[in-house]
């Protein structure tokens, strides 16, 4: 654990402007110079570096929810026996860190015995350790519902009583939490204020910033407890939980169809629904699925994005360059399960398997005669139309 003293903390004390009480503030060499602290909060009066908005507000709710993450820099100790060049300045005495240096320099000592995580406030360790331990002790007394955090609890029993204490000013929709109703004004005014520091792209949630980071950093932080895969989302790592346990909860209401994935029953309720949302700007064409969609526009643009990596060939779609391999590497993956016979495609494997279960699917329109390919049912018809091809 770091220890704090002489060495990490430079004392600023400089009078305010109605000659009360002199202010304490630590500065760190990313320009806080004129910082001020109250009710939680800090207000940085100047831009500090990397930052794109003077005047911001941390505020102490949202760090409780979401740590902060701040780089810690080294001080400045340009000027002789710890003399700031603007404020006169003394070394700190007291080896114990307030809540504001923790925020300005990153301090986080309590550490994680579960996993590597680590905090700046042990609350926010036994907020997390919860998630080890599943310890719940807050009941909600009108359900049987349980939750390891009272703001939780309080939440829950506002949905269940319709309490919605913020009004929006843009529209008619209320929140039960504050920090809820600011996420949402940033949809009506577009306000974007997490700035990433490696690109250009701004977020209008410090949460959605955090993911977008991992882009960056390659961070995969939920690791999956059956296999070795990481992911950098909680969502993902959930989403592929499914693949271990099997869990279909997205159930259809029109068939007993049950999908692990949201995205997929909505796909599949448009197979009842005959909706095809993805239209083609280049013909009159419409789709079900974005995918279909972007497949069909290659046909107007001639796009071929998958290239063999053997010949100069190049493909469309990715399962036709996945067929056209086969013929490479003469790999032939399709067993038939009743006989020796192997296929290069599934489409070939189930042709074959017809002729075990005499399954006749192309139905003549003319006679009563069926057959088990459709290349055989055309062969026939010729004989109805007396059509010579060849």
């Amino acid at each position: 654990m770091e220890n704090w003293n002489n060495s990490n903390i430079v004392e600023i004390k400089h009078n305010n402007e109605n000659g009360t009480k002199p202010e304490v503030c630590f500065h760190l060499n990313k320009g806080l110079q004129n910082s001020t602290f109250g009710n939680g909060k800090v207000n940085v009066n100047e831009k500090n570096e990397g930052s794109d908005e003077p005047g911001q507000i941390v505020d102490d709710e949202i760090i409780v929810k979401e740590e902060l993450e701040i780089q810690e820099e080294p001080i400045d100790f340009t000027t002789a026996n710890g003399q700031c060049s603007q404020y006169a300045q003394e070394f700190s005495k007291n080896n114990t860190p307030t809540n504001n240096q923790i925020i300005y320099t990153g301090y986080k000592p309590y550490q994680c015995s579960h996993c590597d995580k680590s905090f700046s406030k042990n609350s926010y360790l036994i907020t997390h350790t919860t998630k080890h331990t599943g310890h719940k002790p807050y009941l909600c007394s009108q359900r049987d519902k349980t939750f390891s955090l009272k703001s939780h609890l309080i939440y829950h029993q506002r949905i269940n009583s319709r309490e919605n204490s913020y009004q929006c000013s843009h529209c008619d929709k209320n929140f039960s939490r504050k920090s809820d109703i600011i996420r949402h004004q940033r949809t009506h005014t577009g306000e974007k204020p997490y700035q990433c520091s490696q690109c250009n792209k701004a977020f209008s949630q410090t949460g959605d910033l955090i993911i977008h980071q991992r882009i960056h950093s390659g961070e995969n932080p939920y690791q999956c407890s059956q296999c070795d895969k990481a992911f950098s989302q909680n969502s993902h790592l959930i989403t592929h939980q499914r693949t271990h346990t099997g869990e279909k909860p997205y159930q259809c209401n029109q068939c007993n169809k049950a999908s692990s994935l949201k995205s997929d029953l909505i796909k599949h309720q448009r197979t009842h629904t005959g909706e095809k949302p993805y239209q083609c700007r280049q013909c009159d064409k419409a789709f079900s699925q974005m995918g279909v969609l972007i497949t069909h526009q290659r046909i107007h643009s001639g796009e071929k994005p998958y290239q063999c990596s053997q010949c100069d060939k190049a493909f469309s779609q990715n399962s036709n360059l996945i067929r056209h391999q086969i013929a490479h590497t003469g790999e032939k993956p399709y067993q038939c399960s009743q006989g020796n016979k192997a296929f290069t495609q599934n489409s070939c494997l189930k042709k074959h398997q017809r002729i075990h279960s005499g399954e006749k699917q192309y139905q003549c329109t003319r006679c009563d005669k069926a057959f088990s390919q459709n290349s055989d049912l055309i062969k026939h018809q010729r004989t109805h139309s007396g059509k010579k091809p060849y």
